[in-house]
């Protein structure tokens, strides 16, 4: 079954309300429906592929394993916070955007297989096939996420429960940003070898510009522009700042208020989802 049937099918029950007449619910439903759909398969092709479950896991170790440990070991004196916690919260945030950005780079693939044309003619809103397709690569970055949690427990690091909820509240603010900002890159490349190092160009350096591991605080010239032009800055700036509200690290940790970074993360998220997809729209039109 082609992907805008399927879509149609689980959307078409209940395209009417009683009086026979289209409503907003039905519409409301077929939207729900077409993004769960969307989030699904790519969940379920994730769970049937070893190797991107085997790096989701691997990603954590060596960045933080092997990059933060030593820098830990090495650098983290002097510093007038646990350069431990603030590494762990960094991971965090920096693999719910890092790996969510780069499955979307899928979308090349499905574009191949002609998968996005059919979803693109489906009776659904783009705006749901990409949503769907951001959640479903999410589900990577969250298992990304556990590998991040069992790294910090072998080095000793650790999050209060309250903490850890309060990111998982954030999990998918952060993980719709960074899907947001591959839309931009899927929908000018449709290569799948210059879509996946594209995507690599565009999160490797926010890894090490936006404080996940280095501090930037007493960054200057390029480097502090650069920092501020980095939408992962405010993403982890906005995690730091609600694990650090109310302790004496905080003014030593976080950079911005909340609501500076909130603002940030949403107007970025929202301007590269909207420009995003309407790139790649007009892309699979014009194939």
């Amino acid at each position: 079954m082609s992907a805008a049937s399927a879509i149609g099918l689980i959307g078409g029950s209940g395209l009417r309300g009683r009086s026979g007449g289209p409503g907003r619910l039905p519409r409301l439903a077929r939207e729900t429906n077409a993004v769960v759909t969307v989030a699904a398969r790519d969940i379920t092709l994730t769970v049937k592929s070893p190797g991107m479950l085997a790096m989701s896991l691997v990603m954590p170790l060596l960045m933080m394993g092997l990059i933060g440990g030593n820098l830990m070991q090495n650098m983290a004196g002097g510093l007038g916070f646990d350069f431990g916690q603030f590494m762990l919260v960094g991971m965090l945030i920096n693999m719910m955007f890092m790996m969510t950005t780069m499955g979307m780079s899928s979308l090349v693939d499905d574009s191949d297989g002609d998968y996005s044309a059919e979803l693109l003619v489906s009776p659904v809103s783009r705006y749901a096939i990409v949503v769907g397709k951001i959640i479903g690569s999410s589900f990577m970055a969250i298992v990304s996420c556990l590998g991040v949690l069992a790294v910090g427990l072998a080095m000793g690091l650790t999050l209060a429960p309250w903490h850890l909820l309060a990111l998982l509240a954030l999990a998918p603010l952060m993980c719709l940003s960074g899907g947001a900002l591959a839309m931009i890159v899927m929908g000018v490349i449709k290569n799948n070898k210059t879509a996946n190092m594209a995507v690599m160009l565009l999160t490797m350096p926010q890894m090490f510009l936006s404080g996940v591991i280095i501090p930037i605080g007493h960054s200057s010239g390029l480097l502090w522009l650069l920092s501020r032009l980095m939408p992962m800055t405010y993403c982890v700036d906005l995690g730091r700042a609600v694990v650090y509200a109310g302790s004496p690290e905080y003014g030593s940790v976080v950079l911005f208020r909340p609501v500076v970074n909130l603002v940030c993360v949403v107007g970025i998220t929202v301007v590269c989802l909207v420009a995003g997809t309407v790139l790649y729209a007009r892309s699979e039109k014009n194939r």
